[in-house]
């Protein structure tokens, strides 16, 4: 039996904000989490690529997890912490932070380098204990990602699919059964129709109601969409920062890129 999805619709992969010097505004970044759960998004991950993960420290993740947390109280939507790591190990120690800090699920990003993904998402599932675990397919940040193949034999509730490869979204959701989540703003309105259980993209931080009309259908919200996109993806995370500060006034200041 496939598990029931950790949430369904349209989650934002969330920017982390900083002040002018690069220091952690955890409030602010919180402030904006609740900004889009009043818009409409159903989940949040916290701390995940678009959040510039790697430039923050096992303390800094774990504040933007409690402050998120104390603004999306438990009980209304899932909040989501990215704890993928180049080594089990350290995804591990992440992934028990995140728990401990109040996490409602993982997203972990697949090994850069490791052809046989099953003894990384092995580690990360124990250290979850009953905290759900997603996985993540970015091959083009961790090569050569999850093969469809091995999802069935993964400790996961579900996956996150960046490839922005409609193919490959195609083979996964044709051959595995358990949820799917689209990681491309180019792709909603394809995924929602064809059945991923939601999304998970970058762009919901600036336009959160363009990207549900789009996984809704909506073709002419996925089309425009496409300007977004593109500036999202051209320079990341910088694109995206400004995008969003360009709506909600945020800062534009990033560790990475």
């Amino acid at each position: 039996m496939s598990p029931e999805p950790t949430f369904e619709g349209v989650g934002v992969a969330l920017i982390t904000l900083f002040d002018r010097s690069g220091n952690l505004d955890a409030q602010a970044t919180a402030n904006h989490a609740l900004r889009l759960v009043e818009l409409g998004v159903k989940a949040l991950v916290v701390a995940g690529s678009t959040g510039e993960a790697a430039a923050l420290s096992l303390e800094e993740r774990a504040d933007l997890i409690r402050k998120v947390r104390s603004r999306v109280p438990a009980g209304g939507l899932p909040v989501i912490a990215g704890t993928g790591a180049p080594s089990a190990r350290q995804a591990a120690a992440f992934t028990r932070s995140a728990r401990d800090e109040g996490a409602d699920a993982v997203l972990a990003l697949s090994p850069p380098g490791a052809a046989d993904p099953r003894p990384y998402y092995d580690m990360v599932a124990e250290a979850a204990g009953e905290m759900p675990v997603l996985g993540y397919h970015w091959p083009a940040m961790a090569t050569p990602g999850i093969p469809v193949s091995l999802l069935k034999d993964l400790p996961i509730a579900g996956c996150k699919d960046s490839s922005g490869d409609a193919d490959r979204l195609l083979e996964t959701l044709t051959s595995w059964g358990g949820p799917l989540y689209v990681g491309s703003s180019a792709l909603l309105s394809y995924a929602g129709p064809m059945g991923c259980a939601g999304a998970i993209v970058s762009l919901a931080n600036a336009d959160p109601e363009g990207c549900a009309a789009a996984f809704g259908g909506d073709f002419d919200a996925q089309r425009k969409l496409a300007e977004g996109h593109r500036r999202a993806i051209a320079d990341f995370p910088a694109g995206i920062k400004c995008l969003t500060a360009e709506r909600f006034g945020t800062s534009t200041t990033t560790r990475l890129g």
